[in-house]
């Protein structure tokens, strides 16, 4: 792995930086699990879709760049860094896109691609299920077999972005005699259907930052459905493993983070009793930026993402934890007012949750990686 930059790939950084600095809204944008901060969100991705700086890693022809996957890494640090407004279409940009570029069609790519980017069409995440959270392979909705395609029935829930979103991709069980990872087809389902119910789920701050979702006998084309029918989870494990492993999180995030807790401690008179904690959120940030090089590093020479994806995502999920557990006991009394950092707590607790539990990833790493007998972990 070298990580000296060459003349292209800093021409690059710099012209992100550059950009971003003249173009990040000087006022923050509206939470995006409201109507009018959607709209706001939806507004800001097609500015960066002007700029051809939504999905600088993807083809040209569907809007990109054709950027390298480090110069995508360099991105995301500026991106972070200038404080610009969270992705709403991260769903499909992070997680459904690099599924479409392994198991989509020429058409698909096609159709789907450049109206993801320009956020024109936005989307949830369809998964869970009120009896399949982290255990997604004991899902029961349904997809059955008809003229042209497949109609769907069943419930989804904890589905982010689905209050607002155009769009959602999941999983549905499509032969009904299949168990567990068996005979599961991946589709693509328009939430504006004939038959769709999208009941939206309050969080503590009443905002609906996830939703419900009922299909009562939906059609859904041929033309949306991933992959081969019956092998949805092959497919599936492709959107899991750029969930936990490269894409969702980027090291960005955290070196900003990292940074402005570095600056905070600073302003509040350097406190002996969070330093070392503030420099192992320091050194954890660092080490996940030269861990996700490596990987890139692994990607540029053929690998492919697979189980040590759930190593990745133990360590950023709890890193977003810590982190941020640090900087309200710096703040102390401070802490209990809504803002940045306590705002970020919140959200920080549910990452050892979504993308799948700890146990699961703990699971996944003794079995998979380790070579241990089931149930050690």
């Amino acid at each position: 792995m070298d990580l000296e930059l060459d003349e292209r790939t800093l021409a690059f950084r710099d012209e992100a930086r550059a950009w971003l600095a003249a173009n990040v809204p000087a006022e923050p944008l509206k939470s995006f699990d409201t109507a009018e901060g959607f709209a706001q969100h939806r507004e800001w991705e097609s500015r960066l879709a002007d700029a051809r700086w939504s999905v600088v890693s993807w083809p040209r022809e569907f809007g990109g760049r054709d950027a390298s996957l480090l110069e995508w890494v360099l991105f995301e640090e500026e991106y972070y860094a200038a404080a610009a407004p969270s992705r709403v279409n991260q769903n499909g940009i992070f997680m459904l896109a690099p599924t479409l570029f392994s198991h989509g069609t020429e058409e698909q790519q096609a159709r789907i691609l450049p109206k993801m980017a320009r956020s024109e069409e936005v989307w949830a995440q369809a998964w869970s299920e009120p009896e399949a959270g982290s255990d997604i392979a004991a899902l029961r909705s349904t997809a059955v077999r008809c003229d042209g395609g497949w109609r769907v029935s069943g419930q989804k829930t904890w589905s982010s972005r689905a209050a607002f979103a155009d769009r959602a991709f999941g999983l549905f069980r499509s032969d009904p005699d299949s168990a567990r990872h068996k005979g599961l087809t991946y589709l693509m389902v328009d939430l504006r259907a004939e038959g769709v119910t999208v009941r939206p789920i309050p969080q503590l701050d009443g905002e609906p930052g996830f939703a419900e979702i009922f299909f009562d006998d939906v059609f859904v084309p041929d033309e949306d459905v991933i992959g081969a029918p019956g092998e949805g989870w092959r497919v599936a494990m492709t959107t899991a493993n750029n969930e936990r492993g490269l894409s969702l999180r980027s090291p960005g995030r955290f070196l900003a983070a990292a940074d402005r807790l570095v600056s905070l401690w600073q302003e509040a008179g350097r406190p002996a009793h969070t330093a070392d904690r503030v420099a192992d959120a320091w050194i954890g940030a660092r080490a996940y930026q030269l861990y996700t090089l490596g990987t890139v590093t692994r990607l540029a020479g053929g690998a492919e993402l697979g189980p040590e994806s759930s190593v990745n995502k133990l360590f950023w999920s709890h890193l977003d934890v810590t982190l941020h557990e640090t900087a309200l006991d710096i703040l102390g009394p401070d802490a209990e007012l809504r803002g940045g950092w306590s705002d970020g707590w919140l959200f920080s607790l549910a990452g050892p949750i979504y993308g799948g539990t700890d146990q699961i990833q703990r699971s996944i790493v003794a079995e998979r990686l380790l070579g241990l007998p089931k149930g050690a972990r």
